[in-house]
């Protein structure tokens, strides 16, 4: 069953159709959810390291450069102090460039590729600012101007340092052991001509996601995303069409499909059906790996996104039962979202006159371990910015205001007793 999740995880154009019921299998089965591979193909022997325990870098062992060629290295050194320092690729050359008689001024040009899985297969490295980017691509290029040439034949017979790379520019590929080569060049000013070049690889561990791991974990995430969406749906034991068309027009608009053909769509369209006839059937998903696993592979920013179509799945119908709104108060705890934003966005899209069981802890904030003093701050917190809405101009706000100052009545009656004065 492995096969399913490799196709979902890492093959850029696979049929829709594999996409989503390929998850729900998976799911269903209780097999394993697995993220992005990381490619983990280099090994340490050979090489020593050049900085303490715990450095990200493995390089080659030095060797005595060929002073009649020109030569570079890079190593990985620290800069700054304490919060602000940061790590660099300390690039340096040394040995002989021979300088035409025509050519007065130097610029030197820096780049990194990924070899990994051989020179055949090499990725290019990011960057992460337009500075130090190829022109109309987002590929590390390092540029300066080295000024003018004094001396025809140009000898460094120790390493000279000409540039630091500082690592948080740079985006690279994968995530885990990467192999980089680092190319040097020294070119004319005037007509790109070459003078010099030079290059040497470094292994360096990377310990965030790459840019096609970021792209990957994207489509995977957009598939996990179906798949809640259709949980809170069905999770009262009905698939309202109204949700249903929700899910659909959501997975339509963002769900890869190749170049948007017409096969494709009719692939994503029969991936949504046979999801819909799984969930129709009974049958149900481990939503809590499914969560942990976005957690795992998204950002913050995304997951607020995906607990929005959520949310208006389980308003599509126009009022919320009260299995949904327990599943929506694990889910915002399984993805890690602020408690605060989470009311919010409850407010927003689904106010307290959909609720079909009034839940005060959604939507007053008022919880069962609450102190008593606690529980008056936060329900005078609320009853200020609720009667503040009360002579909004739109007559829905309005409404909502006055339900929820009842809500806040109701509940400090309950809790403690108190006029809403105190």
């Amino acid at each position: 069953m492995n096969e399913w999740i490799i196709a979902i995880s890492i093959v850029v154009s696979v049929p829709a159709i594999l996409i989503i019921f390929g998850l729900l299998k998976a799911c269903y089965l209780q097999r394993p959810i697995h993220s992005c591979n990381c490619y983990d193909l280099i090994s340490d022997a050979g090489f020593s390291p050049l900085c303490e325990a715990n450095s990200s870098l493995i390089t080659q062992p030095r060797k005595k450069p060929d002073l009649s060629a020109l030569n570079c290295r890079a190593q990985l050194e620290k800069r700054g102090q304490d919060d602000s320092s940061y790590d660099v690729f300390n690039v340096e050359i040394s040995g002989s460039i021979h300088v035409p008689d025509d050519v007065r001024y130097a610029v030197l040009r820096i780049s990194v590729q990924d070899i990994t899985n051989g020179i055949t297969e090499a990725k290019p490295v990011h960057s992460r600012l337009r500075q130090w980017q190829m022109p109309g691509s987002s590929t590390f290029i390092y540029k300066t101007d080295l000024g003018k040439i004094s001396s025809r034949n140009i000898n460094l017979s120790d390493w000279t340092s000409v540039a630091q790379l500082r690592l948080d520019w740079l985006m690279f590929p994968r995530k885990g052991k990467r192999e980089l080569q680092i190319q040097t060049l020294l070119l004319s000013r005037q007509d790109d001509r070459q003078l010099g070049c030079a290059e040497c690889i470094v292994h360096y561990e990377n310990t965030e996601f790459g840019y096609l791991d970021l792209q990957e974990n994207l489509r995977r995430a957009k598939t996990l995303t179906v798949a809640l969406a259709f949980a809170v749906s069905a999770v009262d034991g009905k698939l309202f069409n109204a949700e249903v068309k929700v899910i659909k027009d959501w997975a339509t608009d963002n769900i890869d499909v190749e170049h948007s053909s017409h096969k494709s769509r009719q692939n994503l369209e029969k991936a949504l059906s046979k999801t819909i006839a799984f969930f129709r059937n009974g049958n149900t998903l481990d939503i809590h790996k499914i969560c942990t696993e976005i957690v795992q592979i998204t950002s913050v920013g995304h997951r607020y996104d995906i607990l929005e179509l959520c949310l208006r799945v389980a308003g599509a119908k126009g009022r919320v039962t009260s299995e949904e709104l327990i599943l929506l108060k694990k889910l915002a705890d399984w993805l890690k979202i602020d408690t605060d934003r989470f009311r919010n966005m409850m407010e927003k899209i689904l106010p307290v006159c959909m609720h079909e069981v009034k839940d005060v802890e959604l939507t007053i904030g008022v919880t069962s371990d609450m102190s008593r003093e606690k529980a008056r701050q936060q329900l005078n917190k609320e009853y200020a910015k609720w009667s503040s809405r009360v002579t909004n101009s739109d007559m829905e706000t309005q409404a909502q205001a006055d339900q929820m100052l009842e809500l806040i009545a109701e509940t400090r009656t309950k809790c403690i007793g108190l006029d809403i004065s105190n």
